[in-house]
Protein backbone atom coordinates (compact mmCIF):
# COMPACT_ATOMS: atom_id res chain seq x y z
CA UNK A 1 0.00 0.00 0.00
CA UNK A 2 2.79 2.68 0.57
CA UNK A 3 3.91 1.93 -2.65
CA UNK A 4 1.31 2.36 -4.43
CA UNK A 5 0.36 5.57 -2.50
CA UNK A 6 3.95 6.48 -3.03
CA UNK A 7 3.41 7.01 -6.72
CA UNK A 8 0.42 9.74 -5.85
CA UNK A 9 3.01 12.01 -4.88
CA UNK A 10 4.61 12.58 -8.85
CA UNK A 11 1.31 14.52 -9.29
CA UNK A 12 1.97 18.21 -10.10
CA UNK A 13 -0.35 20.89 -8.47
CA UNK A 14 -0.27 23.14 -12.17
CA UNK A 15 -1.66 26.22 -11.33
CA UNK A 16 -0.36 29.50 -12.93
CA UNK A 17 -0.90 32.66 -11.20
CA UNK A 18 -3.58 33.96 -12.70
CA UNK A 19 -5.62 30.55 -11.89
CA UNK A 20 -4.35 30.54 -8.53
CA UNK A 21 -5.50 34.04 -7.72
CA UNK A 22 -8.53 33.24 -9.14
CA UNK A 23 -8.96 30.42 -7.15
CA UNK A 24 -8.01 32.63 -3.65
CA UNK A 25 -11.08 35.45 -5.20
CA UNK A 26 -13.92 32.97 -4.95
CA UNK A 27 -12.93 31.25 -1.69
CA UNK A 28 -12.92 34.94 -0.19
CA UNK A 29 -16.42 34.88 -2.15
CA UNK A 30 -17.06 31.82 0.21
CA UNK A 31 -16.28 32.88 3.04
CA UNK A 32 -18.06 36.32 2.90
CA UNK A 33 -21.11 33.97 2.31
CA UNK A 34 -20.48 31.29 5.19
CA UNK A 35 -20.46 35.04 7.20
CA UNK A 36 -23.77 36.02 6.35
CA UNK A 37 -25.13 33.21 8.68
CA UNK A 38 -23.07 35.08 11.67
CA UNK A 39 -25.13 36.96 13.65
CA UNK A 40 -23.53 38.88 16.54
CA UNK A 41 -26.04 37.50 19.04
CA UNK A 42 -24.65 33.63 18.06
CA UNK A 43 -21.58 34.37 19.91
CA UNK A 44 -24.25 34.99 22.92
CA UNK A 45 -24.49 31.01 23.63
CA UNK A 46 -20.13 30.95 24.80
CA UNK A 47 -20.99 33.51 27.28
CA UNK A 48 -24.80 32.00 28.62
CA UNK A 49 -24.68 28.08 27.43
CA UNK A 50 -20.72 27.76 27.70
CA UNK A 51 -20.15 24.04 28.66
CA UNK A 52 -21.41 22.58 25.08
CA UNK A 53 -19.26 25.43 22.99
CA UNK A 54 -16.35 24.98 24.95
CA UNK A 55 -16.09 21.10 24.84
CA UNK A 56 -16.83 21.77 21.47
CA UNK A 57 -13.57 23.64 20.89
CA UNK A 58 -11.71 21.90 22.52
CA UNK A 59 -11.95 18.83 20.22
CA UNK A 60 -12.37 20.71 17.42
CA UNK A 61 -9.14 22.70 17.95
CA UNK A 62 -6.67 20.46 20.15
CA UNK A 63 -8.72 16.90 19.99
CA UNK A 64 -9.08 16.28 16.54
CA UNK A 65 -5.41 17.20 15.65
CA UNK A 66 -3.75 15.56 17.90
CA UNK A 67 -5.76 11.81 17.15
CA UNK A 68 -4.82 12.41 13.48
CA UNK A 69 -1.52 12.71 14.67
CA UNK A 70 -1.51 9.53 16.61
CA UNK A 71 -3.44 7.84 13.90
CA UNK A 72 -0.71 9.07 11.26
CA UNK A 73 1.61 7.36 13.55
CA UNK A 74 -0.44 4.26 13.89
CA UNK A 75 -0.50 3.80 9.77
CA UNK A 76 2.78 5.65 8.80
CA UNK A 77 3.94 1.79 8.01
CA UNK A 78 1.31 2.00 5.43
CA UNK A 79 0.60 5.69 4.30
CA UNK A 80 3.47 8.15 3.09
CA UNK A 81 4.58 11.15 4.46
CA UNK A 82 2.31 13.58 2.53
CA UNK A 83 -0.70 11.47 2.93
CA UNK A 84 -0.01 11.87 6.29
CA UNK A 85 0.39 15.81 5.92
CA UNK A 86 -2.69 16.04 4.10
CA UNK A 87 -4.79 14.08 7.00
CA UNK A 88 -2.95 16.60 9.60
CA UNK A 89 -4.08 19.96 7.03
CA UNK A 90 -7.92 18.36 6.95
CA UNK A 91 -7.88 18.00 10.78
CA UNK A 92 -6.51 21.49 11.16
CA UNK A 93 -8.87 23.22 9.01
CA UNK A 94 -12.22 24.65 11.09
CA UNK A 95 -15.63 23.06 10.84
CA UNK A 96 -17.68 22.72 7.63
CA UNK A 97 -20.35 25.34 7.14
CA UNK A 98 -22.74 22.48 6.00
CA UNK A 99 -22.55 20.82 9.25
CA UNK A 100 -25.65 23.87 10.05
CA UNK A 101 -27.69 22.29 7.46
CA UNK A 102 -27.07 18.79 8.72
CA UNK A 103 -27.23 19.79 12.41
CA UNK A 104 -31.43 21.39 11.47
CA UNK A 105 -31.79 17.98 9.67
CA UNK A 106 -30.35 15.58 12.28
CA UNK A 107 -32.56 17.43 14.68
CA UNK A 108 -29.67 18.35 16.76
CA UNK A 109 -28.98 21.92 18.47
CA UNK A 110 -28.22 24.38 15.56
CA UNK A 111 -27.53 27.04 17.46
CA UNK A 112 -24.94 25.53 19.09
CA UNK A 113 -23.61 24.19 15.97
CA UNK A 114 -23.83 27.64 14.12
CA UNK A 115 -21.60 28.90 17.24
CA UNK A 116 -18.98 26.27 16.49
CA UNK A 117 -18.89 26.79 12.50
CA UNK A 118 -18.60 30.55 13.60
CA UNK A 119 -16.04 30.80 16.41
CA UNK A 120 -13.88 28.06 14.26
CA UNK A 121 -13.99 29.87 11.57
CA UNK A 122 -13.19 33.28 12.69
CA UNK A 123 -10.28 31.84 14.33
CA UNK A 124 -9.21 29.52 11.74
CA UNK A 125 -6.51 32.28 10.71
CA UNK A 126 -4.71 31.53 14.10
CA UNK A 127 -5.35 27.57 14.90
CA UNK A 128 -5.00 25.96 11.22
CA UNK A 129 -1.44 26.90 10.66
CA UNK A 130 -0.72 26.33 14.40
CA UNK A 131 -1.75 22.68 14.16
CA UNK A 132 -0.44 22.08 10.66
CA UNK A 133 2.24 23.29 11.46
CA UNK A 134 2.99 21.53 15.39
CA UNK A 135 1.42 18.44 14.22
CA UNK A 136 3.66 18.30 10.56
CA UNK A 137 6.72 18.90 12.71
CA UNK A 138 5.69 16.38 14.72
CA UNK A 139 5.30 13.53 12.49
CA UNK A 140 8.11 14.46 10.45
CA UNK A 141 10.76 14.67 13.76
CA UNK A 142 9.39 11.05 14.63
CA UNK A 143 9.84 9.60 10.73
CA UNK A 144 13.32 11.13 11.24
CA UNK A 145 14.26 8.89 13.79
CA UNK A 146 12.51 5.66 11.61
CA UNK A 147 13.70 6.44 7.84
CA UNK A 148 17.16 7.76 6.51
CA UNK A 149 15.70 9.59 3.88
CA UNK A 150 12.21 11.78 3.17
CA UNK A 151 10.33 14.35 1.07
CA UNK A 152 11.42 17.74 1.47
CA UNK A 153 8.49 19.69 2.87
CA UNK A 154 8.76 23.61 4.99
CA UNK A 155 6.47 23.89 7.38
CA UNK A 156 6.15 27.93 7.58
CA UNK A 157 3.63 29.09 10.49
CA UNK A 158 3.82 33.11 8.75
CA UNK A 159 3.14 32.04 5.13
CA UNK A 160 0.49 30.07 5.34
CA UNK A 161 -0.83 32.56 8.68
CA UNK A 162 -0.82 35.53 6.14
CA UNK A 163 -2.92 33.05 3.58
CA UNK A 164 -5.67 32.37 5.85
CA UNK A 165 -5.64 36.19 7.55
CA UNK A 166 -6.39 36.88 3.63
CA UNK A 167 -8.64 34.28 2.89
CA UNK A 168 -10.55 34.17 6.08
CA UNK A 169 -10.13 36.72 7.98
CA UNK A 170 -10.94 39.92 5.71
CA UNK A 171 -14.22 38.23 4.09
CA UNK A 172 -15.45 36.69 7.42
CA UNK A 173 -15.37 40.51 9.60
CA UNK A 174 -17.36 42.02 6.15
CA UNK A 175 -19.51 39.08 5.87
CA UNK A 176 -21.01 39.81 9.72
CA UNK A 177 -21.27 43.26 9.41
CA UNK A 178 -23.08 43.18 6.15
CA UNK A 179 -25.13 40.10 8.00
CA UNK A 180 -25.89 42.56 10.99
CA UNK A 181 -26.65 45.94 9.10
CA UNK A 182 -28.54 44.89 6.05
CA UNK A 183 -30.48 41.71 7.47
CA UNK A 184 -33.28 41.63 4.99
CA UNK A 185 -30.44 41.14 1.74
CA UNK A 186 -28.51 39.08 3.75
CA UNK A 187 -31.88 36.42 3.83
CA UNK A 188 -31.82 37.03 0.10
CA UNK A 189 -28.47 35.84 -0.74
CA UNK A 190 -27.65 33.35 1.74
CA UNK A 191 -29.28 30.23 -0.14
CA UNK A 192 -27.60 30.93 -2.91
CA UNK A 193 -23.79 31.61 -1.67
CA UNK A 194 -24.76 27.95 0.04
CA UNK A 195 -25.23 26.72 -3.47
CA UNK A 196 -22.01 28.13 -4.67
CA UNK A 197 -20.26 27.04 -2.11
CA UNK A 198 -20.67 23.16 -3.35
CA UNK A 199 -20.15 24.48 -6.49
CA UNK A 200 -16.86 25.66 -5.72
CA UNK A 201 -15.84 22.66 -4.06
CA UNK A 202 -15.95 20.91 -7.25
CA UNK A 203 -14.98 23.18 -9.34
CA UNK A 204 -12.03 22.56 -7.29
CA UNK A 205 -11.76 19.09 -7.58
CA UNK A 206 -12.02 18.85 -11.12
CA UNK A 207 -9.36 21.62 -11.69
CA UNK A 208 -7.04 19.12 -9.62
CA UNK A 209 -7.52 16.23 -11.08
CA UNK A 210 -8.58 16.65 -14.47
CA UNK A 211 -5.70 15.82 -15.79
CA UNK A 212 -5.31 13.11 -13.48
CA UNK A 213 -8.43 11.05 -13.20
CA UNK A 214 -6.86 8.21 -14.32
CA UNK A 215 -4.70 8.17 -11.36
CA UNK A 216 -7.40 9.07 -9.20
CA UNK A 217 -9.70 6.29 -10.13
CA UNK A 218 -6.63 4.06 -9.60
CA UNK A 219 -6.01 4.31 -6.35
CA UNK A 220 -9.01 5.66 -4.95
CA UNK A 221 -9.43 2.25 -3.12
CA UNK A 222 -6.27 3.46 -0.72
CA UNK A 223 -7.52 7.34 -0.24
CA UNK A 224 -11.11 5.73 0.28
CA UNK A 225 -9.85 3.48 3.28
CA UNK A 226 -7.98 5.77 4.77
CA UNK A 227 -9.82 9.09 4.54
CA UNK A 228 -13.24 6.59 5.88
CA UNK A 229 -11.01 5.47 9.10
CA UNK A 230 -9.98 9.38 9.63
CA UNK A 231 -13.56 10.81 9.33
CA UNK A 232 -14.73 8.01 11.41
CA UNK A 233 -12.68 9.09 14.07
CA UNK A 234 -13.43 12.05 13.99
CA UNK A 235 -17.33 11.86 14.70
CA UNK A 236 -16.28 9.76 16.86
CA UNK A 237 -14.68 11.71 18.90
CA UNK A 238 -17.11 14.60 18.75
CA UNK A 239 -19.81 11.72 20.31
CA UNK A 240 -17.84 10.68 22.72
CA UNK A 241 -16.13 13.50 24.05
CA UNK A 242 -19.77 14.89 24.47
CA UNK A 243 -21.00 12.27 25.91
CA UNK A 244 -18.06 12.06 28.64
CA UNK A 245 -18.91 15.76 29.66
CA UNK A 246 -22.60 14.36 29.94
CA UNK A 247 -23.57 17.04 27.40
CA UNK A 248 -27.19 16.99 26.34
CA UNK A 249 -28.29 14.68 23.78
CA UNK A 250 -29.12 17.45 21.37
CA UNK A 251 -25.51 18.95 21.93
CA UNK A 252 -24.06 15.22 20.90
CA UNK A 253 -25.73 15.04 18.02
CA UNK A 254 -24.41 18.81 16.81
CA UNK A 255 -20.36 18.21 18.27
CA UNK A 256 -20.68 14.83 16.76
CA UNK A 257 -21.33 16.53 13.19
CA UNK A 258 -18.77 20.03 13.93
CA UNK A 259 -16.09 17.63 14.53
CA UNK A 260 -16.58 15.26 11.57
CA UNK A 261 -16.60 18.00 9.16
CA UNK A 262 -14.49 19.77 8.43
CA UNK A 263 -13.85 22.92 6.01
CA UNK A 264 -11.14 20.55 3.58
CA UNK A 265 -11.98 23.41 0.72
CA UNK A 266 -9.96 25.19 2.65
CA UNK A 267 -7.30 23.16 2.77
CA UNK A 268 -7.23 22.73 -1.54
CA UNK A 269 -7.00 26.29 -1.50
CA UNK A 270 -3.91 26.52 0.73
CA UNK A 271 -2.31 23.68 -1.17
CA UNK A 272 -2.81 25.13 -4.43
CA UNK A 273 -0.57 28.56 -2.88
CA UNK A 274 3.24 27.86 -4.06
CA UNK A 275 4.13 30.28 -0.93
CA UNK A 276 3.06 28.12 1.30
CA UNK A 277 3.46 24.58 -0.16
CA UNK A 278 6.09 23.23 -3.19
CA UNK A 279 3.75 22.31 -6.05
CA UNK A 280 5.93 19.35 -6.52
CA UNK A 281 5.85 15.91 -5.06
CA UNK A 282 2.30 16.81 -3.25
CA UNK A 283 0.36 14.53 -4.80
CA UNK A 284 -0.97 12.49 -1.59
CA UNK A 285 -1.90 15.81 0.29
CA UNK A 286 -4.32 16.71 -2.66
CA UNK A 287 -5.86 12.93 -3.11
CA UNK A 288 -6.47 13.13 0.81
CA UNK A 289 -7.89 16.77 1.43
CA UNK A 290 -10.02 16.21 -1.82
CA UNK A 291 -11.80 13.41 -1.39
CA UNK A 292 -12.05 13.76 2.21
CA UNK A 293 -14.24 16.81 0.90
CA UNK A 294 -16.66 14.49 -0.81
CA UNK A 295 -16.61 11.83 1.60
CA UNK A 296 -17.89 14.06 4.51
CA UNK A 297 -20.79 14.53 2.91
CA UNK A 298 -21.62 11.55 2.15
CA UNK A 299 -21.16 10.39 5.99
CA UNK A 300 -22.67 13.50 7.53
CA UNK A 301 -26.13 12.92 5.85
CA UNK A 302 -25.60 9.17 6.88
CA UNK A 303 -25.06 10.11 10.32
CA UNK A 304 -27.69 12.81 10.24
CA UNK A 305 -30.53 10.19 8.91
CA UNK A 306 -29.56 8.26 12.22
CA UNK A 307 -29.83 10.73 14.45
CA UNK A 308 -32.77 12.26 12.87
CA UNK A 309 -34.67 8.72 13.39
CA UNK A 310 -33.98 8.44 16.92
CA UNK A 311 -35.94 10.31 19.82
CA UNK A 312 -33.90 12.15 22.16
Amino acid sequence: MYEQLKTLDSISLNFNAAGINTINIVLAIIMFGVALGIKFHTFKTIFTKPKSIIVGLLLQWFGLPFITFILTLVLSRWITPTVALGMILVAACPGGNISNFMSSYAKANVELSVSMTAVTTVFATLMTPFNFALYGKLYYDYLNLKASALPVLTISFMPMFKQVLLLLGIPIVLGILFSNYFPRLTEKIKKPFQWLSLVFFIFMVIAAFGQNVHLFLHYIQFIFIIVVIHNLFALTLGYTGASIFRLPKIDRRSLTLEVGIQNSGLGLVLLFNPAIFPQQGMGGMLFITAWWGIWHIIAGLSISSIFRKKSL
